[in-house]
Parts: C-alpha cells; sequence; structure tokens
C-alpha cells in the first residue's frame, strides 16, 4: 500500500499459479503511477490453494471499497471470494489471462502423475471455472494472444491463445467487457497495453477499444 494512500481508490492484486506476490510489482507501480491505492495478495497456489486463500482474501478486502486486479488463477481465487461472501465491496475486477471457463492445459496436465504436485489444490478450481459471471461486481478480461507458454504442452487450443490458455477460455457469460492484446500469458505482467487496458476498465467500467 502506498503511504499517501487515503482518499485513493484500492485496488488489490493477485497472482497467478506457480508465481510469487513479486510478480505482480510492475503492474501495482503502473496502477499506482495512474493514481491507484495498490495492495499485492500473495498466496502459496499449490500448497493452499483456493481452500486457505478465498477466507484470506475475503478478510483482507473487510468492509473497504475495493477493486481487483488478477493474472490467470488469481482471477479465478477472486470470483470464488465473491461468490462465496456476494456482501464483498468490490466494485470491479480485471482478470488478465485468466480461464475462468476452465482451463484445458490445467486438465491436460491433470493426465499426468505429476499433476498433484503441480497444480496441488489448486487443480479443481482450475479445471472447472464458472458457468457464467452474475455477481455485483463489474468483471472485465485483458486476454493474450502471442503464443508462448508450456501449456502448449499439456492442452490443445482452438483458435487464438496466450500460450497457456485460449482466449476463448477467458471468455463467460456476464463480462462487462473483454479485450485481447499482444501479449504471452507471462507476459501480460509487464504489457503496458494491458496496463492501460486495466486502468481504463478500473475508471469507467469499460475497456478502450480501437
Amino acid at each position: 500500500m502506498s503511504p499517501d494512500g487515503a482518499g485513493k481508490p484500492r485496488v488489490l492484486l493477485l497472482h497467478g499459479l506457480w508465481m510469487p506476490g513479486m510478480a505482480m510489482h510492475w503492474l501495482a507501480g503502473r496502477l499506482q503511477a495512474a493514481g491507484f491505492d495498490t495492495e499485492i495478495f500473495s498466496y502459496a497456489s499449490v500448497a493452499d490453494g483456493p481452500d486457505l486463500a478465498v477466507p484470506r482474501l475475503i478478510e483482507t478486502i473487510g468492509e473497504r471499497d475495493t477493486h481487483i486486479v488478477a493474472h490467470s488463477l488469481g482471477g479465478l481465487i477472486a470470483l470464488q471470494a465473491l461468490h462465496d461472501a456476494p456482501h464483498l465491496p468490490v466494485r470491479r475486477i480485471v482478470c488478465l489471462g485468466a480461464p475462468l471457463g476452465g482451463s484445458g492445459a490445467a486438465a491436460g496436465v491433470l493426465r499426468f502423475p505429476m499433476s498433484t504436485m503441480l497444480l496441488g489444490r489448486s487443480a479443481a478450481l482450475l479445471r472447472t471455472g464458472f458457468p457464467s459471471w452474475n455477481g455485483q461486481a463489474e468483471l472485465g478480461v485483458v486476454a493474450g494472444r502471442a503464443p508462448h507458454g508450456l501449456g502448449r504442452f499439456f492442452g490443445h487450443f482452438d483458435g487464438d491463445h496466450d500460450g497457456t490458455v485460449a482466449i476463448a477460455e477467458t471468455q463467460l457469460p456476464g463480462l462487462a467487457d473483454h479485450v485481447v492484446v499482444d501479449a504471452s500469458h507471462s507476459g501480460l505482467l509487464v504489457s503496458h497495453a494491458a496496463a492501460d487496458q486495466a486502468v481504463a476498465f478500473l475508471r469507467t467500467g469499460r475497456f478502450t477499444h480501437e
């Protein structure tokens, strides 16, 4: 959190699978420069998974008006928290490359004996995702279309993808908006285009479409 965050819109940032909270540092800096008060929410994606991360996230949000920007699995964690606690004062959520409809790459990993070690307690949520979104928070997704990532070795993608998640997997009934940028799955975290789109959605509830 920035030391002068009073009065600024609060944004919680959630990282994805196999990543530390530090992975969100660059994006947090971009959001701070745009006038937001940022906090990075770290969790153990494999060892703890949603069973422990979701209650912690609910407690962290508390009663303070909050936006969320979440990468990959972090987006699923955020939606699960709002599903479990629909009263939370979350206004807008931006998901970056999150397989909200379920991950084909995760389903592919689960065919291997090492899957428990790789996906841990996050396996079920990654595989199934959500059928739709009908929460009070406005939900927008920034997807990538640069096909560079380990996910292509585990899953078959129909259509464009970011190397780990197919664009089709990031789409969900109930989204307020959806946009695609030229970035890979991990590249979304350092993409100027993705950061600019996140700022636009947090401010207006819509992305910029050219």
